[in-house]
């Protein structure tokens, strides 16, 4: 398993760079173009929500893991709602539309950070995984 994570400032400047770097490591580990896009497009949607509800001065932690099977991004922050990402969440339903599995957590609140810490993790396995699933005859729902 190779890990690649960054912390930045919870703040709309930094999305751009969280997007280079999902960019840069999916194409490092060898997943097709389209695949990058969605990976993209998933980090993109948890990462503008977690910017947008972010308590005062929080941070948002990014942990990029993969291997020749899948990756798995963990994105953590802390929020100022205390639901995080429930199931009427448009941007829960994009997520869960685009990625293998999605997993959200949330700690009572933190007085000592203002807000509640809120954990999201989602995986994508790769096209050829996902393909010898189905040769199985398991059925696949993403």
């Amino acid at each position: 398993m190779t890990q690649v994570g960054v912390q930045v400032p919870a703040e709309p400047s930094q999305l751009m760079m969280l997007r280079a770097l999902c960019d840069t490591v999916a194409l490092i580990a060898d997943f097709a173009l389209d695949e990058v896009a969605d990976i993209r497009l998933a980090l993109d949607e948890v990462v503008t929500w977690l910017i947008l509800d972010a308590a005062p001065g929080a941070n948002v932690d990014c942990r990029f893991v993969y291997d020749s099977r899948c990756m798995v991004v963990y994105i953590s922050s802390v929020t100022r709602s205390e639901h995080a990402l429930t199931d009427t969440n448009l941007c829960r339903q994009i997520v869960q539309r685009l990625t293998d599995t999605l997993y959200t957590a949330q700690e009572p609140f933190d007085r000592d950070r203002s807000g509640y810490p809120t954990s999201i993790a989602f995986s994508w396995l790769r096209r050829s995984a996902r393909d010898r699933w189905r040769a199985r005859g398991s059925e696949w729902t993403r």
